[in-house]
Parts: structure tokens; C-alpha cells; sequence
């Protein structure tokens, strides 16, 4: 058995987002029907914005049980929800189209146009949308020590399967840093070597934006049922050149926890630029 993800070229970053949306709505489908629920931690930046867009639409948008799906965040910032770095922002903008549902868009308080599908949005229920309490903690001047620690204790209050103290996530998507990190686990990171299934981390000052979080523990890509990573755009090809070239260390370049069977890796030709072959 290849020890490799499937790395799959894509023309664009529009085909990209396609090609990633496919996949995740696939996983959550099937792990619905196997399951009976479906556990899908995604991520922040711009790497979700376009998957969202896809699954918010049909075909993609009516062929996932929506009701069944529980939505978790690999990393969040220390920024209020509706914040433009929060990376929760993007989901209840684009896919679940919150302002429509709160009346603020639409054709009322009960967002008929989301509903009857004219306008794009998933029937996601709120109480399935697991982000990281960072507006709660900001507004009561409580830390990210009691972030990460509340958020733990939700996952595990979830019931998730776990296997070798950690939780199992059926899909599990994430983009790449320019230094090669996933999640906000940094090159060198001590997550690597923590027990906690969520972790406080300092605002990183050789990356934008400058500001602390919560992660994850990076175990949780080698777990996932489906590890998809996304990278689209020149400015990703040298890292991700290096990130699957010859020698492998994850403590130097954390993406390649994906780096492993069973991983789907999305590029673009112009993210894909410097790889061999």
C-alpha cells in the first residue's frame, strides 16, 4: 500500500475548489450512511471560500444530509466570530448564509430563499456548527487556555471514536502554510508532544496575521477517515515542492501529517508548478 496521497492537478483554483467540494460532500454522505452522523473539521483563510460556494449550490448542496453533519475548526483566532481573521467567518457567511437566516438578506426572517434553494445556503442546523468560543471568552476576559480547554471537552462530550488517545474525524480539510504548517501548528511545534486534544498557541511572528489561537492536536490528520489539503496559486509551489520532495520530517513541515495514505491532496497547475512529474 502507497504510503502517498492521491495528488490531484487541477487547472484553476475554481476547478480546485470543485474537484475538494466533491470529495467533502462524498465523505459526509457516506459517513452519514454508515454512520449515522458525519464529523467534518475544516479551516480558515482563503482555502474554504470556494469549496463553501460549491456546496452551497446544487448539485453538491442537496446530495449531503446536512441535518447529520457536525462542523468543527482545526484552528481558530483569537478574534471575535464575526471578525474578518476569524476563520469561522467565512463558513456562516457563505455556506450556511447566516445573515439570511437572522433576516438581514433574503425574503425574511425565515430565509424562504435559502430554503427553497434560489439562493445558496445549507439547512445546517446552528446546534451542529462547533467553532471555538473565542467571542464568549473575549467578551468575559477569559484566555485561550479556557478556549481550548472547553473546546476539548465538547469533542469529547460529541462521543467521537478515538483511537490512541485521540479523536477520529471523518473529514478533516485543511490548507498550507508558506512556512509547510497545517492547522496552527507551526514548524517545531509543541503540540507535537502534547496530550491536550486542543491547545492555546502565541501569535506566530514569522506569519500573518500576527495573532494567538487555538489548534487542534496535529495528530488528528493522521487519524482522519479523508485528509484533504487544498493549495491553489504560485505562491504555494515552492513549499509544497518541498513538502513533497525527498526527505520528510513533520516537526520541520507539519503538512506532511498529510502526507500519508488515504490523503487527497487538491492543487492548482500553478501550485503544482515545481513538482516533479
Amino acid at each position: 500500500m502507497s504510503a502517498e496521497p492521491r495528488v490531484e492537478v487541477l487547472d484553476d483554483p475554481e476547478a480546485t475548489s470543485r474537484a475538494a467540494a466533491s470529495a467533502v460532500a462524498e465523505a459526509l454522505a457516506a459517513a452519514v450512511r454508515e454512520r449515522g452522523r458525519a464529523d467534518w473539521v475544516t479551516t480558515g483563510g482563503s482555502t474554504p471560500v470556494g469549496i463553501y460556494r460549491e456546496l452551497a449550490v446544487a448539485p453538491l448542496r442537496d446530495a449531503v444530509p446536512w441535518h447529520a453533519v457536525n462542523v468543527w475548526w482545526g484552528d481558530d483566532r483569537f478574534v471575535p466570530r464575526d471578525h474578518p481573521l476569524s476563520n469561522v467567518l467565512a463558513l456562516d457567511q457563505v455556506l450556511v448564509s447566516a445573515a439570511a437566516r437572522a433576516g438581514l438578506s433574503g425574503t425574511g426572517e425565515y430565509a424562504v430563499d435559502v430554503d427553497l434553494g434560489t439562493e445558496p445556503g445549507v439547512g445546517l442546523p446552528s446546534s451542529n456548527i462547533h467553532a471555538p468560543r473565542m467571542s464568549e471568552a473575549i467578551a468575559s476576559g477569559a484566555g485561550l487556555d479556557w478556549v481550548a480547554t472547553e473546546y476539548a471537552d465538547r469533542i469529547r462530550d460529541a462521543g467521537l471514536p478515538t483511537a490512541e488517545g485521540f479523536p477520529i474525524f471523518d473529514v478533516v480539510l485543511v490548507g498550507i502554510g508558506p512556512d509547510g504548517h497545517v492547522l496552527s501548528v507551526f514548524p517545531g511545534s509543541p503540540l507535537f508532544d502534547s496530550e491536550a486534544w486542543a491547545s492555546a498557541v502565541p501569535a506566530p511572528t514569522h506569519v500573518e496575521p500576527h495573532v494567538a489561537r487555538v489548534s487542534l492536536q496535529p495528530r488528528i490528520l493522521e487519524l482522519a477517515r479523508l485528509p484533504i489539503l487544498v493549495a491553489h496559486g504560485a505562491g504555494k509551489a515552492a513549499i509544497l515542492a518541498t513538502v513533497l520532495g525527498g526527505e520528510r520530517d513533520v516537526r520541520r513541515w507539519p503538512a506532511q501529517l498529510a502526507r500519508r495514505d488515504g490523503a487527497v491532496w487538491f492543487v492548482d497547475k500553478a501550485a503544482a508548478a515545481a513538482l516533479p512529474g
